[in-house]
Formats: structure tokens, C-alpha cells, sequence
């Protein structure tokens, strides 16, 4: 029976591949940093990495990324003198344990040593209360009397995609702590790791270790007893909000920690994690496989989440190190957002507080991309300061090694969309207005200015279409009339005259001063006129499909599979100008079901049965992000064995860790927050038939047969709800200190849910 609640391995990976796909498998993290499921002696070669949230850094031409922190956790043994460590020494057993109800990394690994058994355990987390901590608990037990010598401290050799990003590491010691501290290459800000150890035997003396900062203990080990030690580490930077010194701050962190000791750190971060469970599990009964990696999904999502008041977001491959940049995509709106929108609201508005802070830099890049356009345009791979971090150049032929042109950055123009569609989301679903007022009402209108900047207007056919973009589909790129990208810049228009209009009623003044801040008073009545006339590819008469974009019907079509024989080399790209997919139907990932999923209550179920049927054959599912999206549509539309094989693939893509690491020359080897997201859209949306909107929340469940029930937790307009389905009925229970009562549809029947109040409906209605 599988732990819902534990990922192991006995595995000890020793290939490198193997141990980067442990490395993200088993990272914990809080949202301000991440650490890598790696073992106390790894270094940079095994891909150890703390790697901080926020924090970017550019050396020379290279890409610019997230910095790694030196290493504070870092810790090796010797035993009478011989260094012990998987790296090196015959191991005759090994476990490694990430426990999801806590975030906490384990391993017990033991050695023979010329018949001497050594074993070595340990446990770590991220403080979800302190955001800049980590906590280590470590142990070693020998079957005969030894000398051991226990290095432990801070490693200051950092694993690098393009670094180096901090310069100048220099060690110190300020009384019994440790610090290895450094600046960024780039803007010169400090960066500081603080370590500090509590030890009950041996005698300590410090070494310094080329660029690793270690306090030695030594003791002379009895045969058969446990010694064990923890150790507290904080990271802190020139970039955090913080009073004096970074240095200052890390000590002080440590210090405090240490004090309090090992029983109360763990206690108050086994306390906020309990809290994050009560509000986001989701439980299948029925099915271990499911639940385990739906489970596993949910915790990576909390895990990335971002720490309140810092406005920070969940980048592409959250904070399992360097890969992607570190850099934010449409992802996160589309694929992470809707989780924490229906569970933990308040960080759904720290996502969105995110691109509120970004503004100027999508005012920035629409000013400045292609001929130059007003209003919003954000970036598709953005980093702290809302710049596109994504090159014209962007992906490498594995072959040739020269690097192709491709124009995500350019052309992806549905980001602005994106953005704009997932803060008017945040104001339906919880009723709070707060972010709209504190900008988010100025990202939408700068979002529809840019859409009608970048909009053509076709006088003999009387109306707007959006040229040459690339759609989700990205292996087809400087396309007509994307029918994705047309319904998002559709929505935003919408979007920006329901604000409007919502901000005209209720905080008319806010709405002037916005007006005249951003000189936007004559366009108000062009959003409008494009909300009506903008195109929109619609289904065809017949067939029901519709055509993904502007000629796309006419391309050679050709099944998946014969495309991808055509490869010369594995990681060879299929986009791009000269792609094997270019001249032919088969495309990245869901494109236009990924519209029809969105916008579901624009597309009656034979449309969308329709074009399942004819572009999921079509579709290589070379994006994490393409399966969640068919296994939604496919539960709507009843198919629902489809529906569960996607939601598998999706729910299990990080669990076992089978992706690609390599996209050209490009290294990808990170977590999928976005596919965690999808499985979570897939379970509650997919086949709880989930659906919030401004009045009421509707629920029609499409249970997978194989299980018994599927029960979670929603957050609507400020209240809380307990939901439970089977496939006959649909319990919902408000918790006690709701504010109001709320309107539930359940298989089209209206209920009124109360304060403290259980309500059960019955799937076979009686109609007098």
C-alpha cells in the first residue's frame, strides 16, 4: 500500500541525470527559497542548490537567472580518519523519504567500512514560519568503538547554470556562527548564510575548507549509540526588506533559532503546514494512485507558494533551481492561479500583486517590441523587474548547436490576456475588490490598450483581428487569427469595460483618478467597439470545428509519431522556422481545447466533443501544460477514461520525474508547478464539475467510476466550504464562521448553504 503521504526511494542515484530528476523529485521548500532533495556531504556536482526566491543575476551575455545561496546544510563525516559518504564508500543501504504533511527531507544511508556498519540520518526542512531558515537534524551510529569527525557548516562552491553570480565569498565566524558571505555579480547586493549548530558531545574546532566554512567535531564513538546534533542555516540578502546588514539579519535569525531549539522549530512549522492541508487537500478515496500523486501535486504547488508581502510569483519551474531563468509564465495565471484562488485566496492575491508590480516593465516592453505599442504587453518569461528575460534567439539545434529565432518573446501576445482575465477571476470569485483598487483595475485597461494597439482593423470585413502571435501551440509561430489568442483579447476587452463599469458604480472616484492617471478617457469607448467586433474564428456549420488559426486546415496532415521519426537527434526541436511540425497539423500542446476549456461557457459540448475528437490525435503533448487541459474537456465530455489516463499524466508527471531534459540545446531539468496545477483543475473541476462565478458556485460532478468519492475544500467570497461527492450525491458543508449564506447550483438544483449549515443533494431530483 502506498503512503499517501511520502514519496521514497532506496534508489541511490549515482548518474548524473538520475540524481538532478532525485534532486527535484525530493527539493522542499517555503516560497522564499527552495533546496534540492540532495544528501548533507553532495556538492554542486550533484546539483546541490538553495535556491532564493526573487533574486536574479546576469554574467556577461549569458542568460540571466535565479542565484543559488551558498549551501548551509552542508555536512560530512570521517570515521577514524576516512571520509564516509555515498560518494565514495561502499553503501549497503539507502532510503530517502520526502514526507508531503510536513515538507521535511529524510535519508538513512549505511556504509561498511572494512566491517565497521556506519549509518547516517538526517532530516531537514524550510521553516514555513520563518522564511529564511532551515533546520537540519543530524545522526550517526557505529557498531564499534571509532573516532569521528563531524564537518559541518556552510559550502560556498555553488552549482551554477550561467554563473557565477556571487563574487568575493569570503568566511567568517561572529562567536559560535558561521557565515559565508558574498555580493551579486550584477547589482552588488549582499548575499549572507548564517550557520549555527548545537552539539551536546565532542570537542569543535573551526576549518576552513577552500570555500567551505566548517566547524570539525570530534568524539570518541561508543559502539552501538546514536549521536545526534541539529543545526539551524539563514540566507539573507541585499534584496530582502530588512533592517541593517544582511549579515546582521542572518545572525540574528540563527541565533534566535537556535535558542529556541529543535522542539519548537519543528513544532510551529509542522503547525502552519498542518493549516495549508486543512485549506488545500484534496482526498480520493478509491484509488491510491490518484490520490498519492494528486497529493504529491498539491504539495509542490505549496511548496512554491510565495511568501505574503513579498509580491513575488510561482516561476515556470518554481524553485527547483536555475532552469527556464527562474522566470514567471503565462503558467502561473492559467495553471497555478485557480488552485490558490479556490483555497487560499490570500495567496492568490500575492500572484497577482506580482504583476501589479511588474507594470511598468510590460509598459516597458510594449513601447519598445516590434513597432512599438501602448499599454501593457508582459513579458513571457519575467523576472523581478517585469522585463522579458526571453531572447529572440531562444533554443539551440542540438545538432548544428547554432540557435534557431523563434519568437516567444515577440509574438506570444496572449500573456497580456492571460494576466488580465486571472485578476478580474480573483475580483468574481472572492468579492474583494482591494486588488482591483490597489492596480489591478489599471493592469486590465493597460492590457486592453495594448490589444487595441496591436489589433488591425478590417474596414471591407467590419472588424478587428490580432496578426501574427503565436498561439499556446508553439510550434507554429507568426500565425493569423489564432482562435485562442482572438478569445483572450476578446475577454480583456470585455473584461476592462466591466470594471469600468463595475468601479463607475462603486468608487467613482477611484475610477477618475485612474482615468487621468493613465490619459485613457477617449480609448473607453474603443474597448467596447473591439469587444463586439473583434474575430473570432467560430465553429464550422458541419464539422463544429474550429480552425486554430488562419490556414491551418491547409497544412499536411500528418500523424504525430511520423513527425518525430523524421528526428535526426532526440532533442531536436519541432518548431521554430524550419521545425518538422511547421508544414504540418501536428502541434505542441492544447490549443484551441485549451480556449474551449477556458471559456466553457462560451462552447456547447458538441463543439467541444468535436474538436477533441480531431486535434488530440494532432497533438504531441510536448508541454507540461497540454494534458490537464484534455483531460478537462474530455470530462465534460463524458469520456471520461480519457479523461483519467490525461489527469494521470499530469497528476505524475513530477512524481516520476519522466520529462524531457533537453528541448534543443536548452536544459529543462526542473518541477512542473503548472501540470501540479492542472492535476488539481483536473480532480475538482474536471471531475467534480466544479464551476465558480459571481453569483453562485455551480457543481456537476463527473466522478472517474473507479472512485468511491472525491472530497475538498473551496474558498468562496470570503468563505469556506467542505465538499464531498460520490455518484450519488454531493455534500456541502459552510464552515461555521462564514459571514453569509451562499448560493450552491448542484446538478442544476439551486441550494442555499448557511453559516455551520450541511447541505446533501441527491443526484436523482424529484420534479413536482
Amino acid at each position: 500500500m502506498t503512503d499517501p503521504w511520502t514519496v521514497e526511494t532506496r534508489e541511490l542515484a549515482h548518474d548524473r541525470e538520475t540524481v538532478m530528476r532525485h534532486g527535484n523529485i525530493y527539493q522542499i521548500a517555503n516560497g522564499h527559497m527552495g533546496y534540492r532533495g540532495t544528501l548533507d556531504e553532495y556538492g554542486p556536482d550533484e546539483l546541490v542548490a538553495v535556491t532564493l526566491a526573487g533574486v536574479f543575476d546576469q554574467v556577461g551575455e549569458a542568460w540571466r537567472e535565479p542565484v543559488n545561496a551558498p549551501n548551509g546544510g552542508y555536512t560530512r563525516i570521517r570515521v577514524d580518519g576516512t571520509p564516509v559518504s555515498a560518494l565514495s564508500r561502499p553503501v549497503t543501504s539507502h532510503r530517502q523519504t520526502l514526507s508531503l504533511k510536513n515538507a521535511s527531507f529524510e535519508r538513512e544511508t549505511a556504509f561498511d567500512l572494512g566491517g565497521t556498519a556506519i549509518t547516517i540520518s538526517s532530516r531537514r526542512f524550510l521553516s514555513a514560519v520563518r522564511p529564511n531558515l532551515g533546520v537540519v537534524r543530524y545522526s550517526v551510529t557505529v557498531s564499534r568503538a571509532a573516532t569521528i569527525d563531524i564537518e559541518t557548516g556552510i559550502d560556498g562552491d555553488i552549482w551554477d547554470l550561467n554563473g557565477p553570480h556571487i563574487l568575493g565569498l569570503v568566511c567568517e565566524k561572529r562567536g559560535e556562527t558561521l557565515l559565508v558571505r558574498g555580493r551579486t555579480n550584477e547589482a552588488g547586493k549582499d548575499v549572507v548564510v548564517a550557520e549555527a549548530a548545537a552539539f551536546g558531545f565532542g570537542e569543535e574546532r573551526s576549518v576552513r575548507d577552500g570555500k567551505r566554512n566548517l566547524r570539525v567535531v570530534a568524539f570518541a564513538a561508543e559502539p552501538g549509540k546514536t549521536y545526534t546534533f541539529f543545526k539551524v542555516f539563514a540566507v539573507a540578502t541585499g534584496f530582502d526588506a530588512i533592517e541593517g546588514s544582511a549579515a546582521d539579519a542572518a545572525v540574528a535569525a540563527v541565533t534566535a533559532a537556535k535558542a529556541q531549539g529543535l522542539l519548537v522549530l519543528e513544532a510551529e512549522h509542522d503547525a502552519a503546514w498542518a493549516d495549508k492541508w486543512a485549506k488545500s487537500d484534496v482526498v480520493i478515496d478509491g484509488d491510491e494512485v490518484s490520490q498519492h500523486a494528486l497529493r504529491y501535486s498539491i504539495f509542490q504547488l505549496l511548496i512554491a507558494a510565495p511568501v505574503d508581502g513579498s509580491a513575488n510569483s510561482i516561476p515556470a519551474r518554481a524553485l527547483s533551481g536555475q532552469v527556464y531563468k527562474g522566470a514567471v509564465f503565462w503558467d502561473t495565471e492559467m495553471f497555478m492561479f485557480p488552485f490558490f484562488l479556490h483555497t487560499s485566496p490570500e495567496k492568490a492575491a500575492e500572484l497577482l500583486r506580482y504583476r501589479i508590480r511588474t507594470l511598468p516593465g510590460a509598459r516597458r516592453k510594449a513601447l519598445t517590441e516590434g513597432a512599438g505599442f501602448r499599454g501593457a504587453f508582459y513579458a513571457w518569461e519575467s523576472q523581478e523587474t517585469g522585463d522579458d528575460a526571453c531572447t529572440y534567439f531562444n533554443i539551440g539545434d542540438p545538432l548544428t548547436k547554432r540557435e534557431l529565432r523563434t519568437h516567444f518573446r515577440d509574438k506570444q501576445v496572449h500573456i497580456s490576456g492571460d494576466v488580465a482575465m486571472a485578476m478580474w477571476e480573483y475580483f468574481k470569485v472572492t468579492g474583494d475588490d482591494s486588488v482591483l483598487l490597489d492596480g489591478g483595475a489599471e493592469v486590465i485597461l493597460e492590457c486592453a490598450r495594448f490589444y487595441y494597439s496591436y489589433a488591425y482593423f478590417k474596414k471591407d470585413k467590419n472588424r478587428y483581428e490580432v496578426l501574427d502571435v503565436i498561439g499556446p501551440d508553439e510550434y507554429h509561430e507568426r500565425v493569423n487569427n489564432n482562435a485562442f489568442t482572438n478569445m483572450v483579447a476578446k475577454a480583456t476587452f470585455e473584461i476592462a469595460c466591466a470594471a469600468v463599469a463595475y468601479l463607475a458604480e462603486r468608487h467613482a472616484g477611484a475610477l477618475a483618478a485612474l482615468v487621468k492617471k493613465i490619459g485613457i478617457a477617449k480609448e473607453l469607448p474603443l474597448f467596447a467597439e473591439a469587444s463586439r467586433l473583434l474575430y473570432v474564428p467560430e465553429p464550422d456549420p458541419e464539422t463544429r470545428l474550429i480552425e486554430q488559426f488562419d490556414g491551418y486546415f491547409n497544412l499536411k496532415d500528418v500523424p504525430v509519431e511520423a513527425v518525430k521519426a523524421q528526428r535526426i537527434h532526440p532533442d531536436e526541436y519541432l518548431g521554430a522556422g524550419q521545425g518538422l511540425a511547421v508544414p504540418t497539423q501536428v502541434i505542441k500542446q492544447a490549443d484551441v481545447v485549451m480556449m474551449l476549456n477556458l471559456f466553457k461557457d462560451r462552447f456547447g459540448r458538441d463543439v467541444k466533443k468535436a474538436n477533441w475528437d480531431y486535434y488530440e490525435p494532432r497533438t504531441e503533448h510536448g508541454s507540461s501544460l497540454s494534458a490537464c487541459a484534455y483531460a478537462m474537456v474530455a470530462a465534460e465530455c463524458g469520456d471520461l477514461d480519457f479523461a483519467y489516463k490525461y489527469f494521470l499524466k499530469t497528476a505524475k508527471l513530477d512524481l516520476e520525474a519522466q520529462y524531457k531534459v533537453y528541448v534543443g540545446t536548452v536544459f529543462m531539468g526542473g518541477s512542473h508547478p503548472a501540470a501540479n496545477g492542472g492535476a488539481w483543475m483536473t480532480a475538482v473541476f474536471g471531475f467534480g464539475g466544479v464551476a465558480t462565478g459571481p453569483e453562485h458556485v455551480a457543481i456537476n460532478p463527473r466522478l472517474y467510476p473507479g472512485w468511491k468519492s472525491l472530497a475538498f475544500r473551496l474558498a468562496y467570497k470570503g468563505d469556506g466550504f467542505a465538499v464531498h461527492i460520490t455518484h450519488d450525491a454531493v455534500t456541502i458543508a459552510a464552515e461555521a464562521a462564514n459571514r453569509q449564506a451562499h448560493c450552491f447550483v448542484v446538478w442544476g438544483r439551486p441550494v442555499s448553504v448557511a453559516p455551520g449549515k450541511t447541505v446533501l443533494v441527491d443526484r436523482i431530483v424529484k420534479v413536482a
